[in-house]
């Protein structure tokens, strides 16, 4: 009598190809032991949302702009809120995503889960090239990945972009406003103090002209989870010229105006 063999119903995750460097093992698996869809509950959140590195922008959204608060999670880090404000009769989500791109990649795959799907993210950058001056806005349209996170998300690669969608979003409104800005390759580094000067040559003779924690992490995690994500940056520190110029970069009123434009940009997305 043969025997019959009964077909499991569950499938048998691959194994994993190892490979002499552990962060070049990309898995495609499309479920991780701790999913994101599984663990936050999708709630009424705003399909459009702006990731915003400025806390004092945000403080004075919620102090003067009528932010409130609509959800909130805890980390090692403590609270982390979100909210949502109302822009012409629009609804938008807004929140930090801290700084790095794990933690950074975490937020956005968070807010995914609950429901968000269009994203601009606006923040601050070092410069590689010393003629760009503080408060000039800088568009990515390309990131070189020299994190760790992106991957994670995609296959080993040089480079990731952002949506074609949100990066056209922002240039039309920046377009519209008559701000100047310039469209350019930017480097995500993990290493905030290991950016040595080789490296930074290096980094800008293939075309970056701004260094920063997050952009290769965020576009990587949008590309793998099918949602629209673009980014706004403004010249910050300077790291192109013989020795390091913080040349305070911290300006409210160019953070303010980079939100406005961030919020305006994901809303005619």
């Amino acid at each position: 009598m043969k025997s019959i063999r009964r077909k499991s119903s569950a499938r048998t995750p691959k194994r994993l190809v190892t490979r002499p460097f552990p962060i070049l093992e990309y898995d495609p698996s499309p479920t991780a032991i701790i999913e994101p869809r599984r663990v936050y509950k999708r709630i009424d959140i705003p399909k459009h949302c702006v990731l915003c590195f400025f806390q004092d922008v945000i403080d004075d959204l919620v102090l003067n702009g009528g932010a409130r608060e609509i959800d909130h999670d805890m980390s090692e880090v403590g609270r982390l809120p979100m909210y949502e404000v109302e822009i012409d009769g629009k609804r938008l989500a807004v929140v930090h995503p801290r700084v790095g791109a794990a933690i950074a990649a975490a937020m956005l795959d968070r807010m995914i889960a609950r429901g968000a799907r269009k994203f601009i993210a606006c923040g601050g950058a070092g410069v590689l090239d010393s003629k760009i001056a503080v408060g000039h806005v800088i568009v990515p349209n390309s990131a070189v990945r020299d994190e760790g996170t992106s991957y994670h998300y995609l296959p080993p690669g040089r480079e990731v972009a952002p949506h074609p969608r949100a990066l056209a979003a922002i240039e039309r409104t920046l377009k519209r406003n008559g701000v100047d800005y310039i469209v350019a390759k930017t480097w995500t580094t993990d290493g905030l103090f290991r950016e040595t000067r080789a490296r930074m040559l290096a980094r800008r003779r293939e075309g970056c002209l701004t260094v920063e924690m997050e952009a290769a992490a965020f576009f990587a995690v949008a590309q793998f989870r099918r949602v629209q994500f673009g980014q706004i940056l403004y010249g910050g520190d300077d790291l192109g010229g013989d020795a390091w110029d913080h040349r305070n970069w911290n300006r409210h009123q160019v953070r303010e105006l980079l939100f406005t434009l961030a919020a305006e940009a994901c809303l005619s997305m």
